[in-house]
C-alpha cells in the first residue's frame, strides 16, 4: 500500500473513485481552491463527466497527487491500486437509484489486495440537494456497519457538499492526518 511514501521520490497518490456524477471533479478542484482566494469563480460550473484520469497535486502543507479516475472506468480501476497510499470514494447522497451499484463498487475497491492497508473515506456528497439521504439513511442502506467491521482498512465517512463547500474542511482534515500517518 504505502510504498509510494516510502520511496519518497514521488509525492503520495491518493485515488479518488466513485460512480459516474458523484460530483469527484467538483470535489477535487473545490479542495484545490479552499485554501486561496475566497470566490471560487468557475466552481458552479456543469461540470463534464470524467473520462479517462485526471491528476491535480494539493500541498496538505506536503505536496500529494489526487488521481480521479471516472466512474465508468470501474473496470481499470485496479490498475491504479498498487501507486494508492489513500483512497477516497464519492457517493452520490441525492440519487436512491445509484445506491446499489456504489455500494457493490465500494465493496469491490475494499476487496482488492493492494488496497487492504489503505486508509479509506468514504464521502457521501451532494448533501446540498433537497433529496440528499442522511448519512443514518446511507449508512443503513450501504450496510456500513458491516462494511466497516468486516474491512480490513480503517473506513471513514463524511457528508459532503461539493457545490456549497460543506464538509470540505474535514475532508482536507482528514487527508492532512492521513499524511502524518
Amino acid at each position: 500500500g504505502g510504498s509510494a511514501m516510502a520511496a519518497g521520490s514521488s509525492p503520495p497518490t491518493f485515488l479518488l473513485l466513485g460512480a459516474a456524477g458523484g460530483g469527484k471533479s467538483l470535489l477535487v478542484r473545490r479542495l484545490r481552491h479552499i485554501r486561496g482566494a475566497r470566490g471560487h469563480r468557475g466552481a458552479n460550473r456543469a461540470p463534464v463527466p470524467q473520462v479517462g484520469t485526471n491528476l491535480t497535486d494539493l500541498r496538505l502543507p506536503r505536496k500529494v497527487t489526487v488521481r480521479e479516475l471516472g466512474g465508468c472506468m470501474g473496470p481499470i480501476w485496479p490498475s491504479y491500486y498498487s501507486e494508492c497510499s489513500a483512497l477516497l470514494f464519492v457517493v452520490d447522497a441525492s440519487n436512491p437509484a445509484q445506491v446499489s451499484s456504489s455500494c457493490i463498487q465500494l465493496l469491490s475497491v475494499l476487496s482488492a489486495a493492494p488496497l487492504a492497508s489503505v486508509p479509506v473515506l468514504v464521502l457521501f456528497n451532494k448533501i446540498d440537494l433537497p433529496c440528499y439521504m442522511s448519512l443514518v439513511e446511507m449508512k443503513s442502506l450501504f450496510r456500513m456497519q458491516d462494511i466497516v467491521s468486516s474491512a480490513t482498512q480503517p473506513i471513514t465517512m463524511l457528508e459532503t457538499s461539493a457545490r456549497d463547500g460543506t464538509g470540505l474542511a474535514d475532508v482536507l482534515q482528514w487527508l492532512r492526518a492521513t499524511l502524518k500517518d
